[in-house]
């Protein structure tokens, strides 16, 4: 059933590529934040304070996972994409995070 709204959403999204020249998935969140962030100290209530709810988790390598993500596809000019990536540990601090954007 999860691949079929896979398949279902990917149709949907190239259709809107297709269809208007540009797509966007996720949603903005505080870039400015992100130099505050501190490894083995910085908790997940912090992390959901300085940038709101994720938009997506899960769990990579036995750690809660939070992606906080905008990515804004376009037929006719360039691409922005922005990614924050946050990993905790059993305590709930941050163990380690990525962050990637073509905006800067």
């Amino acid at each position: 059933m999860g691949s079929v709204k896979s398949v279902i959403a990917a149709v949907l999204l190239a259709t809107t590529v297709l269809v208007t020249g540009c797509a966007t998935v996720g949603k903005d969140f505080a870039t400015h934040n992100v130099d505050q962030i501190r490894i083995g100290e910085t908790t997940r209530a912090e992390i959901q304070s300085m940038f709101g709810e994720p938009w997506r988790t899960g769990i990579e390598d036995g750690m809660r996972t939070w992606t906080y993500g905008k990515y804004r596809w376009s037929a006719f000019g360039d691409d922005e994409t922005t990614d924050l990536v946050v990993r905790f540990d059993a305590n709930g601090k941050v163990a380690s995070y990525v962050y990637n954007t073509t905006n800067e």
